[in-house]
């Protein structure tokens, strides 16, 4: 299957901001290892499924280092969909 990736559900630490009407905005996603990734911008906020690796919530299309991604909010925890390594039969 070149060419293509498979992606697996990972919840991540997420820092975010909550306004008094309600609203939330996600500000750095903190992965495992504790490298952050600071999001430069929300572009589309809505409620979606991830059918890449199922679930549902929140769905947040953000630019991260100038690229885009989503990120979902399936309270009371965030996700993304990462990808999986390629294995390689020996």
């Amino acid at each position: 299957m070149d060419g293509i990736v498979e992606r697996k559900k990972h919840y991540v630490e997420v820092i975010s901001k909550t306004d008094a009407e309600g609203r939330t905005r996600p500000l750095v996603v903190v992965w495992d290892d504790g490298t952050r990734y600071d999001i430069d911008r929300v572009l589309d906020c809505r409620q979606a499924h991830s059918l890449r690796t199922g679930g549902t919530g929140m769905r947040y299309t953000v630019r991260i280092g100038g690229r885009s991604t989503f990120l979902y909010f399936e309270g009371p925890r965030w996700f993304v969909e990462a990808k999986v390594p390629p294995t390689y039969p020996d």
